[in-house]
């Protein structure tokens, strides 16, 4: 398995699933998933200081690295792709990519400039690494969504691919962050996928963010970020009399973890 991009022959398509490490079953997902589109996988590992906040925990985010590297080995990976901060961002660097309306709500509002953050190593990765196709989680739903705008805005030679969120078998969606959550945290991290779960069972909009809400509330330990329930393409609030497709999307901080999870809905 080589480190780096440039690797491969011509005429092959490559697969890239961007992440941050300290992979689980989650990475895994996608890495099947790209190995299903192409026929070549990259996997880049990145802890990207520019998608977080002054107050939030890039200094303890797990780095895993050699655990990274057996995943990658047992699911074929062919290429890992793992630069430094200097490589990815010489210094003097001005020039980044904004993320536009959409960069500045629902996540964008409480973690401003992220999303300008995630943008920008994205675009990075796909000039560094030239795939055709790269995979990211729905999970991270906004995330996606605003990378699917580059794509199309920037007329990227890139197809974007949302794989499905993971759980575990209690329903907690998969995130390199649930390690941080203490026995006594865990109970009250799962109203979030339960909140879900009953707004889901609903098909008017109003009804779907009083079912949620009613399970964040009945948690007084759970700090609620905001639940929203939003246009999949542009994370703008829909209306009551909406129909069609949303998606409700939820993040709170249980004890000193902060957790997204997000749930596709049809409404009418």
């Amino acid at each position: 398995m080589g480190v780096g991009a440039g690797a491969l022959s011509g005429g092959t398509a490559l697969a890239l699933v961007p992440t941050m490490g300290a992979l689980h079953e989650g990475h895994r997902s996608l890495i099947r998933l790209a190995r299903e589109r192409a026929d070549q996988v990259a996997v880049s590992i990145f802890v990207n200081p520019l998608q977080f906040g002054p107050s939030e925990d890039f200094s303890r985010y797990p780095r895993t690295f050699e655990a990274d590297l057996e995943i990658c080995r047992a699911e074929g990976v062919g290429i890992v792709f793992a630069p430094s901060a200097e490589e990815m961002y010489p210094p003097g660097r001005q020039v980044g990519v904004s993320a536009g309306a959409m960069g500045s709500v629902v996540e964008g509002e409480f973690r401003p400039g992220h999303l300008d953050g995630v943008l920008t190593v994205v675009l990075k990765l796909f000039n560094l690494v030239q795939p055709d196709v790269a995979v990211f989680g729905q999970k991270d739903a906004q995330q996606l969504a605003v990378i699917r705008r580059m794509v199309a805005d920037l007329n990227l030679p890139v197809t974007v691919v949302g794989a499905p969120t993971i759980r575990e078998p209690d329903g907690l969606a998969l995130s390199s962050r649930n390690r941080y959550l203490s026995p006594e945290d865990r109970p009250v991290a799962l109203a979030l996928s339960r909140a879900l779960d009953e707004g889901v069972r609903e098909h008017r909009a109003p009804l779907v963010r009083r079912a949620a809400r009613a399970v964040l509330d009945a948690e007084p330990s759970l700090v609620l970020d905001y639940l929203v329930l939003v246009d999949p393409a542009t994370f703008a609030e829909v209306g009551d009399d909406h129909t069609g497709e949303a998606i409700l999307a939820v993040a709170a901080r249980v004890g000193t973890t902060r957790l997204i999870d997000n749930v596709t809905l049809t409404l009418g």
